[in-house]
């Protein structure tokens, strides 16, 4: 028997209908998607199968005894959970069940009756229940879904939206109901937390419908998926690669078929009118009652929705111009923020000293590349992208910008004020254009019609993202600097998202957790994390395999620091510095920082430090210290000798590509003898440019 069975279900508001006539069945440990474009109905029906919501007409049917629970997106918690004494305890009353058994059998145990049947009984469905592992189980949860120990004590009231989202996520989790409901839940989860929870649902043995625009986690989770379209529901077997390509399929081959149809209505027209002006009424209405035979037949053909589309030229001048080869490096950047404008302390309390998040000893993007920037919730990822795009002053360190280099940023903070009263107004104030001219580029971003004129303060997030990627585009960038851009959009603004990105010649840093859009996008990454930011010469995919391995970013900076200068320790922040301190580890989200969480493991990152055979040791005399100078002299003349190098390195790897060279051995053999000569050319470059470094004034 089904758990939960629709039949026929409308839901409508006023004269505007969001479901019309869905029908479908959730068997017991079947694991469902949910998807379609932001507005389809989807938070509707998962509202009404959970009995939040009444259907206008229609049947839903649950079975005797059924548990269910929702996430929402905008999770409202009951005062029970807002009331617990701290996070764990809310968590842990998810549980409501085995913690009323524990107090029965701890009654019995002191009325004396641990002997009896009605004791064993219960102790017995205790344990099958998993009474004995829950707090093992509420640990899981809290670790897993992205909380440090320190915070499992806080109340629920003291911590952030987000924070209470993944809290009411954790209980849903340790309450492991029938039917668990799930919207849209990773948002406010990062990469580790969310492959928790897809091992998690995964293992599970209860049924699972959970609407999501992540691809990735609908590819880990899910074995069917509903589709919310045109306010129908249509069941896809697999995952969603899989409903995509069918999907597609069922497209084009309605398409063809409309075409066909169409085709046989026009041949039939013609001959009606032939036969009429030859006046063979015979045959006229013979034909004629083919047409109407025709005529009767529908297919069902897709709606060309309204899709985002993204153009390389900007509302306000040409094309970005070409940056020089390197476009941004930062040496020995220690980001964070400053008293009165953000920097607190792991209690909540304003700080009165600079607070350091994390420290980057070295990164650089050359022209065209495409970095990601990952690490966990609170570990400073955000923060590096805003002091490298300007909005927070750097506490150490430096930024350098390549040569007409052409920034635009996109923050992650859309609650920000944004000019304007309507998104109209938005555009016109931003840059002085016509209504009309306007008009048109916000047509580009799903903004038609009367949508122009919807205030600002009242965009959905959906909405507010597009409006955000509009302003972003007005004027030309070589330089894109994106914080979680497609938070609050559906799939398809997703997809117009990565192939603008992908066709994109500009420098692209971008912080993601959507990992499809990390895996499409980016061949680089810069890893955050552990009060530290190093780069990884890899993809997401192979960052993963490589953290699985034993990549770490304490040894990758162990090994960068190294290389810099041989035999010295880790830069500050690794083992000690950022990471032990409170005061140091604080910022805006408080203790939601990340890194080394547990007490012990700065200790721990010490010894491993200092584990294993001892090294020979290398005595280095100390290299002269230059003047400001000759340091820039020579600063400059490398700087122009690796832009040379990497532009010529670009241009034969490019050539490697072309038939002419491809399919000529000769021109193959001198150009990749030529290549080799390059990357050893840059190589002692770059050696020198660090040797430099270490006779800096």
């Amino acid at each position: 028997m089904s758990l939960v069975r629709l039949e026929g279900v409308t839901r409508e508001i006023g004269t505007f209908v969001i479901l019309d006539a869905v029908s479908g069945a959730i068997a017991p440990g079947e694991r469902i998607g949910l998807v379609g474009p932001n507005g389809a109905g989807k938070t509707t029906l998962l509202r009404i199968i959970s009995g939040r919501d009444e259907a206008d007409r229609g049947k839903v049917t649950r079975r005797r005894g059924l548990s269910l629970g929702l996430l929402a997106q905008e999770a409202h918690f009951d005062e029970a959970f807002m009331t617990a004494p701290d996070l764990r305890a809310a968590v842990r009353h998810g549980a409501a069940h085995l913690e009323r058994m524990a107090e029965d059998l701890a009654v019995l145990e002191h009325a004396g009756h641990a002997a009896g049947p009605e004791y064993e009984e219960l102790q017995h469905r205790f344990e099958i229940l998993g009474g004995y592992t829950l707090d093992q189980r509420v640990d899981e949860a809290l670790s897993g879904l992205g909380f440090a120990r320190e915070e499992w004590g806080r109340p629920p009231t003291a911590t952030s939206g987000g924070q209470q989202t993944r809290a009411a996520l954790a209980r849903l989790v340790i309450a492991d109901p029938d039917l668990l409901l799930l919207d849209e839940p990773t948002n406010h989860l990062d990469v580790s937390a969310i492959e928790w929870l897809e091992e998690h649902l995964r293992r599970r043995g209860g049924a699972l419908l959970v609407a999501s625009h992540d691809r990735a986690f609908l590819d880990a989770t899910v074995q069917r998926v509903w589709e919310l379209r045109d306010r129908k529901l249509t069941v896809f077997r697999g995952d969603y690669s899989s409903y995509h390509r069918q999907r597609v399929e069922r497209d084009e081959r309605a398409l063809r078929e409309a075409g066909t149809l169409q085709a046989q209505v026009d041949k039939e027209v013609d001959l009606v009118q032939k036969y009429r002006s030859q006046r063979k009424h015979t045959k006229m209405h013979e034909h004629e009652a083919r047409l109407d035979r025709l005529k009767e037949q529908k297919v069902e053909t897709p709606r060309s929705g309204r899709s985002l589309r993204l153009l390389g030229n900007a509302l306000a001048g040409a094309g970005p111009v070409r940056s020089g080869e390197l476009v941004v490096r930062v040496d020995e950047l220690a980001v964070g923020y400053l008293p009165g404008r953000g920097a607190v302390l792991p209690g909540g309390e304003p700080a009165t000293e600079p607070v350091e998040i994390a420290k980057a000893p070295f990164l650089a993007a050359q022209r065209g590349d495409r970095i990601g920037i990952v690490g966990p919730n609170g570990a400073g990822k955000t923060t590096l992208l805003r002091t490298i795009a300007g909005d927070l002053p750097p506490l150490d360190g430096s930024i350098t910008f390549g040569h007409q280099v052409q920034p635009a940023y996109l923050a992650q903070l859309r609650d920000a004020a944004i000019p304007g009263a309507t998104v109209l107004d938005a555009v016109m104030e931003a840059i002085p254009v016509t209504p009309g001219e306007a008009r048109g580029y916000l047509a580009r971003f799903l903004f038609r019609g009367d949508d122009v004129f919807k205030e600002v303060r009242l965009l959905s997030g959906g909405e507010r993202s597009r409006l955000e990627l509009a302003l972003l585009g007005i004027l030309p960038s070589n330089l894109m600097l994106l914080d979680e851009p497609t938070n609050h959009l559906d799939i398809a603004a997703r997809e117009a998202i990565e192939a603008f990105l992908a066709e994109s010649h500009a420098t692209i840093l971008v912080v993601s957790h959507d990992r499809r859009l990390l895996e499409t996008i980016c061949e680089r990454l810069w890893v955050v994390g552990e009060g530290l930011a190093v780069p990884f010469d890899g993809g997401y995919r192979a960052w993963r395999v490589a953290v699985a391995d034993g990549w770490t970013i304490e040894a990758e900076a162990r090994r960068r620091a190294n290389r810099l200068r041989p035999g010295t320790p880790l830069p500050r922040g690794a083992a000690s510095g950022v990471g032990a301190s409170g005061a140091r580890r604080g910022g805006t989200k408080g203790a939601e920082r990340g890194g080394l969480s547990k007490p012990g493991e700065a200790a721990a990152a010490g010894a491993v430090a200092t584990a294993g055979p001892k090294p020979k040791t290398v005595t280095r005399t100390p290299r002269p210290k230059l003047s400001k100078d000759a340091y820039r002299r020579r600063r400059a003349s490398l700087d122009v000798e690796l832009s040379r190098l990497g532009l010529r390195k670009t241009q034969l790897e490019l050539a490697m590509g072309q038939p002419s060279v491809a399919g000529n051995f000769v021109e193959m053999r001198r150009v990749t003898s030529e290549l080799a000569d390059v990357s050893r050319a840059l190589a002692e470059a770059e050696d020198a440019w660090l040797e430099l470094e270490e006779m800096a004034p």
